[in-house]
């Protein structure tokens, strides 16, 4: 068969993946493709596997069985290190221990270090580069601003500019929306949301548990639950009553409006829980 030519760029393919430690199956039977441009979610329950999935997607590890193709290197068979230096990480828990300002955390990147490495000296071109990413992306005025002092509104847009100075194809975002209140977190998705004007080639994927932390740029979601694939595909198609009733083991109904979903208990659900307060009362 002749390639579609025509057809966005795959940065990532997994295909019957399997990953088992400590004799234990964490993953079994995952199959999804992920191509330049899109804004996929991984969506489950607390220890459905996603953060060992974006482990995989992250060239942190490679797979027990099935074959996991990251950037069109088959894991297993490729240095892992030289990989990853070309993906972006957005890690909420950021292990930085040194009061760094923006533009130095944001330089990390470019290094792929958690601090400034000895007699590391960055280019100019690479300090303007940081500094526009600054600019576009909500800190104006923070370039010298010390970690310490940011919000963590502040530090997640700083930890976004880190992860896409050094131009990567993927994006991981891991539960970016970690720890922020309602005005922090709307912020940040606004910052997310605007990738897809700034950087429209660049793929995506992030990690929640929450409905309400989906970008309105969410192109594809992936549900799981225990390990295995409940739904992927299209968000609008797969982000359903039905799949994250599913998903989650419990009756929960599905709102979409303006591109952001909200998720509650059916009022069936609800009428029953009221009936045995009732009833305890």
């Amino acid at each position: 068969m002749i390639p579609d030519k025509s057809a966005p760029e795959t940065v990532l393919q997994l295909s019957d993946v399997t990953f088992r430690r400590d004799n234990k199956e964490i993953l079994r039977g995952i199959t999804f493709t992920v191509r330049a441009g899109e804004r996929w979610a991984l969506l489950g329950p607390n220890g459905a596997g996603k953060s060992t999935l974006l482990g995989l997607c992250g060239a942190v590890n490679h797979p027990t069985s099935g074959t996991a193709q990251v950037l069109g290197e088959q894991l297993g068979r490729v240095e892992l290190q030289a990989l990853r230096r070309m993906i972006g990480h957005v890690n909420p828990r950021h292990p930085l221990r040194s009061p760094l300002t923006v533009r130095e955390v944001i330089l990390t990147g470019l290094t792929g270090t958690t601090e400034t490495p000895p007699r590391w000296q960055p280019q100019p071109s690479q300090v303007d580069k940081a500094d526009a990413l600054i600019d576009a992306l909500g800190l104006v005025g923070k370039a010298d601003e010390r970690w310490p002092t940011l919000s963590q509104g502040e530090r997640g847009r700083t930890l976004i500019a880190r992860a896409l100075v050094s131009e990567p194809r993927l994006l991981l975002l891991d539960e970016p929306s970690t720890g922020l209140d309602v005005a922090a977190r709307e912020q940040l998705l606004e910052t997310i949301d605007m990738l897809d004007e700034t950087h429209p080639r660049i793929a995506s994927i992030l990690v929640t548990h929450h409905l309400e932390e989906l970008p309105t740029t969410t192109t594809h979601t992936l549900l799981m639950a225990a390990g295995v694939v409940v739904a992927a595909g299209p968000a609008r198609s797969t982000v359903t009553t039905e799949n994250i009733s599913a998903a989650f083991n419990h009756p929960i109904d599905v709102q979409e409006h303006g591109g952001r979903w909200a998720a509650r208990a059916t009022r069936a659900r609800q009428r029953d829980l009221a009936s045995l307060v009732t009833a305890a009362g």
